[in-house]
């Protein structure tokens, strides 16, 4: 039909095409004289909005957590330890027994227990799992979060589109070659308003502030500084955009039911989990909360217990409050860090890194509940069954968020680069 090409191309171009645009577009095919089919209508106007609303979270566990006390437990074999394996919701799933809200959660859970690269380096690893890049020094290449907020926009929204909740450390990764816009909106004490987002004075005077703000740059501008004000300006009125809207009360926990508080459980990461699931009400595209301290070279028996404890409740109370709201069907969750720990245990009681053989998991958006893929060998040493490298697990993301993999950003080199570079979306996990 003519209305049609119209709308597509619009798509197209623009990767998105909002309410307002959807009714002036499909107002102006109409009026045209175009037929309009009510299944087509419903169709084309479906699938845009499926595409729109797609959201993720990153649960990120900064130093790399252990499989074999996770997702891929060994018992009975010396490279297991002592850690024991429980039964799951989803028969024939065992995960270990440091779990075990979440293996009640398990049905709205993926695992994949074959994930394998060659970077067992903090730094670059790091980056490697965030943005689906090694490091290199003429590219800053942006993070998945800059990705998704670049992508999937949401104009309804005044939040900052990327919001990283916890203390990332020195190898964040930010939004190298797609700018500030995308930069994240760091949150370091979750349950406590950001520092500097309150005014210190009337609503009305702070708008003249701003309004005296743009006259006193003009004389500037004119100075040959035209890009300068232009940028300033538009950084800081987005700023002030967020701080005068009602929905920064997405990150005051203190009106949550105690019903709710009481799920999640107590915690900075509880905490961060709660306020994801707010800001992700609110239509944040992309929020990473992070829980430090995985880095287990030394007495990991006893620290990857903690550290899990501190893991189980929020996540599995996550998933299920995302999933009571209608959110997780269009939100995807994903639990990972930098690689896996080693199979051998050292004379520290401790286990080192290892990205040979490690696992990720995932849920919503489209994500299978109770899926497994691959296999390590019984010790774990490596990938027995369905390898999963990095591209593969990026195209994977891509799939869910409905974002295209191969989408290609112009460098400030001059350089195209594709959102993922190679690799095929694991098609087991969707069902």
């Amino acid at each position: 039909m003519a209305w049609q090409p119209v709308i597509q191309a619009r798509i197209a171009r623009d990767g998105t095409c909002h309410r307002r645009q959807w009714f002036r577009l499909l107002g102006g095919a109409a009026a045209a004289g175009s037929v309009l089919g009510w299944c087509d209508f419903l169709s084309l106007h479906a699938a845009e909005l499926k595409k729109r609303n797609r959201q993720c979270i990153l649960l990120w566990m900064q130093g790399g957590p252990s499989q074999f006390e996770t997702w891929d437990p060994k018992p009975g074999h010396r490279n297991g330890g002592p850690t024991r394996a429980i039964s799951t919701r989803v028969p024939g799933v065992k995960i270990a027994e440091h779990f075990p809200q979440l293996a009640r959660q398990m049905h709205r859970l993926a695992v994949i227990r074959s994930v394998t690269s060659r970077e067992g380096s903090h730094p670059r690893a790091t980056s490697l799992m965030h943005t689906g890049y090694l490091p290199t020094p003429t590219v800053k290449y942006p993070s998945l979060g800059a990705v998704v907020a670049e992508q999937l926009p949401n104009p309804e929204c005044e939040l900052p589109p990327f919001v990283q909740v916890g203390r990332a450390g020195p190898n964040t990764v930010g939004s190298g070659f797609l700018g500030v816009d995308y930069s994240p909106f760091s949150v370091p004490q979750p349950g406590q308003m950001p520092e500097n987002a309150r005014i210190t004075t009337s609503r009305a005077r702070f708008r003249r502030r701003l309004e005296l703000m743009d006259q006193l740059e003009e004389d500037f501008a004119r100075q040959e500084a035209e890009a300068l004000v232009r940028a300033h300006r538009k950084l800081y009125h987005k700023t002030a955009r967020m701080i005068l809207s009602e929905q920064m009360r997405a990150f005051d926990l203190s009106d949550e039911p105690a019903s709710v508080r009481a799920a999640y459980g107590q915690g900075q990461f509880a905490s961060g989990c709660l306020l994801a699931r707010r800001l992700i009400e609110q239509g944040v595209p992309f929020v990473e909360v992070v829980l430090n301290g995985w880095d287990t070279h030394a007495d990991n028996f006893q620290r990857t217990p903690a550290l899990c404890r501190q893991v189980d409740r929020p996540f599995a109370a996550l998933l299920e409050d995302l999933d009571s709201r209608g959110l997780l069907e269009n939100t995807l969750v994903i639990w990972m860090g930098e690689f896996g720990r080693t199979p051998r245990i050292n004379p520290r009681s401790g286990r080192d890194h290892y990205p040979r053989a490690f696992s990720v998991a995932l849920a919503g958006a489209g994500i299978r509940g109770g899926a497994v893929v691959g296999r390590t060998d019984p010790g774990g040493l490596s990938v027995q069954d369905r390898p999963v490298e990095v591209a593969d697990l990026f195209r994977t993301f891509c799939k869910a968020l409905h974002i295209d993999a191969d989408h290609e950003y112009m460098t400030p080199i001059g350089r195209p680069i594709k959102i993922v570079d190679g690799g095929q979306a694991v098609e087991e996990l969707f069902g």
